[in-house]
């Protein structure tokens, strides 16, 4: 019997079977009391195709539709992911990930950042490079908080697509858009409430935004890009266990790899005909409904085209999770200010959100990526070292008696309504030893969308992060190596000029 008898007889099986069994919508259904496209208490809106919409929008945008600012915040993204990842190839989990992709991966064109001379298959160098950009607590995300993480997520997967099939600069800053325009709007829509299921928001929301954008980027039609996103759907994932247990920290790195990686593979299956469910977002057993006990379908494609939602990316300053920075600020501000060391204080609380609460009070971490990721250690640190700078979190830095001491008696507490809900509003409290309190609220840090890094602040950060300054480089490779790297910094601030990537290499 030759295949397409084989196929015949099984798709003639299949129906015969579906003409005797209930259908699996219809028995699985929500409560049979709720009106078609309602949802139950927590989720809201109506499902109305949102993913070929979405799908659609992807596909069909043009570099001449993007508004210059949005272009802007694009090309500062790049700038910041680029150089946050080459930091982070160099740490000892990002050199497991690099050697993971090099055996596994094929050789190819696409440059597995901060490492000389290794180029792979997009596959291998996306997961490489998405796994870098998060592998210090450096890259950027949103606010609001959607849960995303687009230079990590959307612009890697975008770079070793784009230095494989010689894409232009216009071609790149439109797929990063497109991608992140999508993806910000499946994070808003989850409500962030896959993390009361315990996934990691980006694990979850990265794969739709890479997906997309690598769709745009390899000119799918809107059909196409609909099955990519469909795809990516079954590739969400990412759990907040490392949180919990204490151990296991790296995993959480790997989450932004994967994420970049699954819109890779989605996007090239789809290019062949390999098809998703055009429903994948907003079906009964799609991604909203099954990973979101709370979600907001209408968020999805709310003023699609006119707010653009890119502009909500902000740029970390410090090396800690974004729950940390307006604390950190906030406690570093003060130090300045009232001049008192350390060993001063006597009580220092933190009044922070909900999600802070449940996911960043760890007052004794065990290792220095679990001490990224909380609230309590990175606001003592702050008060020894210089958190501006990557290299003051350090082995070092979780041996510190000092610090670690102050950590364990920093209280958190929630903060009071409606801040408790809010993405990064926190009040710091800290009462000396000769009486005096002193106390600041923060809503912001420099980097978010309404205290923006400046280009001269950007530059800074991108030459502390890609130039090695240290004793055992003579001054003359240093000086050349700052020298190279402005140079870069000068052609992503301009690469819709750029005929191709080639030119991002180690």
């Amino acid at each position: 019997m030759d295949l397409n008898q084989n196929r015949r007889r099984f798709f003639q099986t299949s129906i015969a079977a579906a003409s005797v069994v209930p259908s699996l919508s219809s028995a699985a259904d929500a409560p049979t009391s709720l009106a078609h496209g309602d949802h139950e208490p927590g989720r809201k809106g109506q499902a109305n195709h949102q993913t070929q919409t979405l799908a659609e929008f992807a596909s069909s945008l043009k570099f001449e539709d993007i508004p210059a600012e949005v272009v802007q915040r694009a090309k500062d993204t790049f700038t910041d992911t680029l150089a946050v990842a080459m930091f982070g190839s160099s740490l000892p989990w990002s050199q497991m990930m690099t050697a993971f992709a090099q055996e596994s991966g094929k050789t190819g064109r696409a440059q597995v950042l901060g490492v000389k001379g290794l180029h792979l298959e997009p596959n291998s160098a996306a997961l490489a490079n998405g796994s870098f950009t998060h592998a210090f607590e450096l890259d950027c995300l949103t606010k609001p908080n959607s849960g995303s993480h687009p230079g990590a997520t959307v612009f890697m997967p975008l770079l070793a697509l784009a230095q494989t099939h010689q894409s232009s600069g216009r071609d790149l800053l439109t797929a990063f858009v497109a991608g992140t325009e999508l993806m910000i709007r499946v994070g808003r829509a989850t409500q962030h409430s896959q993390e009361e299921h315990g996934f990691h928001a980006p694990g979850t929301t990265g794969p739709f935004g890479s997906a997309a954008a690598c769709s745009r980027l390899l000119g799918l039609n809107a059909e196409q890009t609909s099955n990519a996103l469909g795809l990516a759907a079954s590739m969400a994932g990412g759990l907040l266990e490392f949180a919990k247990s204490g151990t296991g920290a790296m995993v959480k790195r790997m989450h932004m790899g994967r994420a970049a990686q699954a819109g890779v593979m989605a996007a090239s299956l789809a290019q062949k005909g390999y098809t998703g469910p055009n429903t994948a977002l907003e079906g009964h057993f799609g991604f909203m409904n099954v990973f979101c006990p709370s979600h907001d379908l209408n968020q999805l494609t709310l003023n699609l085209k006119s707010d653009w939602l890119t502009m909500s990316t902000m740029h970390k300053r410090y090396a800690c999770h974004i729950t940390a920075h307006t604390p950190v600020e906030s406690a570093v501000s003060l130090q300045e200010e009232f001049k008192f060391a350390p060993s001063d204080i006597e009580e220092l609380t933190i009044e922070c959100n909900e999600r802070s609460m449940r996911a960043n009070n760890i007052p004794a971490p065990k290792d220095i990526l679990l001490a990224q990721y909380s609230v309590p250690f990175c606001v003592a640190l702050s008060l020894f070292r210089n958190p501006v700078d990557p290299r003051s979190f350090n082995d070092s830095a979780i041996k510190d008696e000092r610090i670690m001491a102050l950590s364990s008696r920093i209280v958190m507490k929630t903060i009071a309504a409606p801040d408790h809900k809010s993405d990064m509003t926190s009040l710091v409290r800290i009462k000396l030893k000769n009486g005096q309190e002193l106390s600041k609220r923060s809503t912001a840090f420099l980097g978010t969308p309404e205290r923006p890094l400046d280009t001269k602040a950007l530059r800074e950060k991108f030459l502390m992060l890609t130039v090695d300054r240290s004793a055992k480089l003579e001054p003359s490779k240093v000086d050349k190596n700052i020298q190279t790297m402005n140079h870069w910094f000068d052609r992503i601030q301009s690469i819709e000029l750029e005929k191709n990537l080639n030119w991002i290499k180690s």
